[in-house]
């Protein structure tokens, strides 16, 4: 009886590629006999909104989503996270980070392969300060500017099965563990929550594949299991790109406002997903992107 999650971010309403994630991840879990868990990952609270939140899981609720109540927030859950940091850091597995954002994107644009051909995760830091000096360290404490906190790490590969996407290879580089605001970061707050609430299947989209090997890394560190993981790919719009405002009805109050109810929603990326007259499984959903109706994009019913 498999256990599931699905965590959107409340920074604005789910469009139907983030539904028919959540109704991967519901159908899975409940023809297992399971059940599906909501968790929302507010940890920046600039950027989150309670109104988002109460929109998004109306939302999952009007195409016919059930899931276990109370739902939990991160922005609950610091305390969990710095302990985990905590833990990290009495094995010297915890250094901190002056790099600026354009400074590892100008890294990262160099190629990074590795003897082996491992791919490496998407912005992979190239670890520059995870071997100061004293004198440089001190010169970057003196910046007034605050660190972030990294993992140490050593170039690790793990291969894992995933349900979609087959057997995935990746190496870790030592991922930011808590932002320079203080704010625990996803890739550590996603591993101790799962471990938390006793998740055993992760469905979510395949462009933050290359991020698994990250969490398995940390599961290991931290002493967890390892979910089941399963990696859909996204829905695009007509030119094959991911989902924007510019591809027309892309919300459930959108298509609402064109006269495609949520009930219509729903039997559309059911359909989608997997043919309707067997139990579903996971070798029947399609391994190509799904491109929304063409009346969802130009507004037409």
């Amino acid at each position: 009886m498999i256990v599931g999650r699905f965590a959107p971010s409340p920074t604005g309403p789910l469009h139907v590629g983030n539904l028919r994630t959540a109704l991967l991840a519901w159908l899975s879990a409940v023809s297992s006999g399971g059940r599906m868990l909501v968790r929302v990952e507010d940890l920046d609270r600039i950027t989150s909104s309670v109104d988002h939140e109460r929109g998004q899981l109306a939302d999952l609720r009007a195409i016919g989503i059930e899931f276990v109540e109370p739902v939990v927030r991160q922005s609950e859950r610091f305390d969990a996270y710095h302990d985990a940091i905590a833990t990290l850091e009495a094995r010297d597995l915890v250094y901190p980070c002056w790099c600026t954002r354009r400074e590892i994107r100008e890294a990262a644009s160099a190629p990074n392969e590795s003897p082996a051909g491992d791919a490496a995760p998407e912005l992979a830091y190239p670890g520059t300060c995870r071997e100061l000096s004293v004198i440089e360290r001190r010169r970057r404490e003196e910046s007034g500017r605050p660190p972030a906190w990294r993992l140490r790490t050593a170039g690790e590969s793990y291969s894992f099965p995933d349900s979609v996407l087959g057997t995935i290879t990746g190496r870790v580089d030592d991922v930011v563990l808590r932002r320079n605001d203080g704010v625990p970061a996803y890739n550590l707050a996603v591993v101790v929550d799962d471990a938390a609430q006793g998740v055993d299947e992760v469905v979510r989209g395949d462009d933050i594949a290359s991020s698994t090997p990250r969490q398995i890394h940390l599961q290991r560190l931290l002493g967890v299991s390892t979910p089941r993981y399963a990696h859909v790919p996204l829905v695009v719009g007509a030119d094959g790109e991911r989902l924007a405002k510019r591809h027309g009805a892309v919300t459930l109050a959108d298509l609402e406002a064109i006269g495609v109810s949520a009930v219509d929603v729903r039997h559309e990326l059911l359909d989608s997903i997997a043919p309707a007259d067997v139990v579903f499984r996971w070798s029947d959903v399609p391994r190509s992107r799904w491109m929304i109706p063409a009346h969802w994009q130009t507004g037409r019913p």
